[in-house]
């Protein structure tokens, strides 16, 4: 008997699909999957700089890694600090985004595309160099900002020298270095809309804020999830700005999940600890994002 020509016609087409998958599945397995999965193995070891000489001196700890997070005060800092930076930059930075969307997709508004890639450009500048930059500018004798204090007759602020301001000083950084990528991000979903929608909302007399509360908000609600995953995710990976400004100072105060990883890690050589940071990372980074997920779906619902 022979074979059904549509199913022969399918089981070419997947070979064929495989065929060309196979590469970039290579290289994802290769460079993402198999460290993944070792990073994992290594959470539950107590690799150091001794295995690195001898494999035989890796030993099987358990959950011993995960425990000792539990009990070190400092990983709870690095939390807090991380937590702090990602629910008051995250939100801040993605209102900061459609504000400058707002204005820039205004019909009056003048030179759009001049203002999109100003404010575009430090997304795309080099994030250490922004950093060097800020320091210099938050330095508490002859920084820009405190110079400009001075003129309003404002005492100078230690703005990286004083715990209760490091962080805050981070998240504007952020702020300003993140949010011209989600600004161009809401301009598409802004253009997306249906300017139908916002005619016959006038003619309803429908003011400037109740278009914006019940058409504008509710037609970018993609736009928001995928902006508040992206900035949510890429803020809980904070590192640089505290590494080039702070080192994490002064008193941990900007010490964040993956800073307090790399000190532990490449510092310290405790690798299997580090991994054991990581794996909490992992999992504080997932399930913020089920939230999210779950909170559109019960917005839409």
């Amino acid at each position: 008997m022979t074979s059904h020509p549509k199913k022969s016609w399918r089981s070419a087409e997947a070979r064929a699909a495989l065929l060309f998958l196979a590469p970039g599945l290579s290289v994802v397995g290769v460079f993402f999957l198999i460290p993944v999965a070792s990073a994992f193995l290594l959470a539950f070891t107590d690799f150091d700089i001794y295995a690195l000489a001898d494999a035989h001196n890796v030993r099987i700890v358990g959950l011993s890694n995960f425990a000792g997070l539990l009990k070190n005060p400092v990983f709870w800092t690095a939390l807090r600090n991380t937590l702090f930076f990602v629910l008051v930059g995250g939100p801040l930075t993605v209102l900061v985004s459609l504000s400058a969307a707002l204005l820039l997709d205004a019909k009056t508004a003048r030179w759009k595309g001049f203002f999109r890639t100003v404010y575009f450009a430090p997304f795309v500048t080099t994030l250490v160099a922004v950093a060097t930059v800020f320091r210099f500018l938050y330095h508490p004798r002859f920084g820009l900002l405190n110079q400009f204090l001075r003129v309003l007759h404002v005492p100078a602020v230690d703005w990286l020298g004083d715990p209760r301001w490091a962080m805050p000083a981070i998240v504007i950084l952020a702020v300003w270095k993140n949010f011209g990528y989600n600004m161009i991000v809401f301009i598409a979903g802004l253009q997306n809309i249906p300017e139908s929608l916002y005619e016959a909302a006038r003619l309803d007399g429908a003011g400037a804020w109740r278009r914006f509360r019940h058409i504008t908000v509710p037609m970018l609600a993609p736009t928001f999830l995928f902006v508040g995953v992206i900035t949510m995710i890429g803020y809980f990976q904070l590192f640089a700005e505290p590494y080039v400004m702070t080192r994490g100072g002064p008193l941990n105060a900007t010490l964040s999940m993956a800073l307090f990883m790399y000190q532990q890690g490449f510092r310290w050589w405790n690798m299997g600890y580090s991994a054991a940071i990581a794996f909490c990372l992992f999992l504080l980074i997932l399930s913020a994002t089920i939230v999210q997920f779950l909170l559109q779906r019960t917005r839409r619902a």
